[in-house]
């Protein structure tokens, strides 16, 4: 009952923005995800599925992992694509540095928490100073109404913030990402004009 897994239309509609934003609209950038709070794993799967070569999770409940998470992972076929960290997230961003090693930080994450046990204003200041996100990065957070999301995280912008009822999703890549989406939508418009 303590997991609760990412409502499918808010996913698509991350995963919609992130390919935009990387500049392919067919499948994710090749890369590395990080699923933190990830229980079910529906979001790194997800990942994996779209293109991304590897997904860390990390779910501090023994049990979610080796009675949701793990089962989940084999019936996709993806275990061996995944890396299973059994921690609290705030461990993990504690030990960042011998985590990330010779493979840098992470391309994409994801960060979607039980919304009444964390402050959003820590956690993402921790997130922005680790080493698991570099400028490249892009970072997708859900969060609950009535939360402030600053504009910035460490060296990335927020180049999304939507509403789908009580759930908000924000995304934040580099300053090229903002402009490649821009540059897509304003080719999107001028084709609808053109009809």
């Amino acid at each position: 009952m303590d997991v609760r897994p990412m409502m499918e239309v808010v996913k698509g509609a991350a995963f919609a923005i992130l390919q935009a934003a990387g500049g392919c609209p067919a499948s994710l950038r090749p890369g590395r995800w990080l699923d933190l709070y990830s229980g079910t794993g529906s979001v790194g799967i997800e990942a994996i599925s779209r293109g991304c070569s590897q997904a860390h999770f990390v779910e501090m409940d023994p049990w979610v992992v080796s009675d949701v998470l793990r089962p989940n992972l084999e019936w996709t076929g993806f275990l061996e694509a995944a890396v299973i960290h059994t921690v609290r997230v705030e461990d993990f961003l504690q030990r960042a540095d011998q985590i990330v090693g010779k493979d840098g930080p992470f391309d994409y994450i994801s960060v979607t928490p039980p919304y009444t046990q964390v402050d959003y204003g820590v956690l993402m200041d921790q997130i922005s100073k680790s080493t698991l996100m570099g400028e490249d990065s892009f970072i997708v957070v859900e969060y609950p109404l009535r939360t402030d999301m600053l504009n910035t995280c460490g060296c990335l912008v927020k180049i999304a913030d939507r509403r789908f009822g009580r759930t908000h999703l924000a995304i934040y890549g580099p300053q090229w990402a903002e402009k490649k989406k821009k540059s897509i939508n304003s080719g999107r418009l001028f084709k609808n004009l053109r009809e």
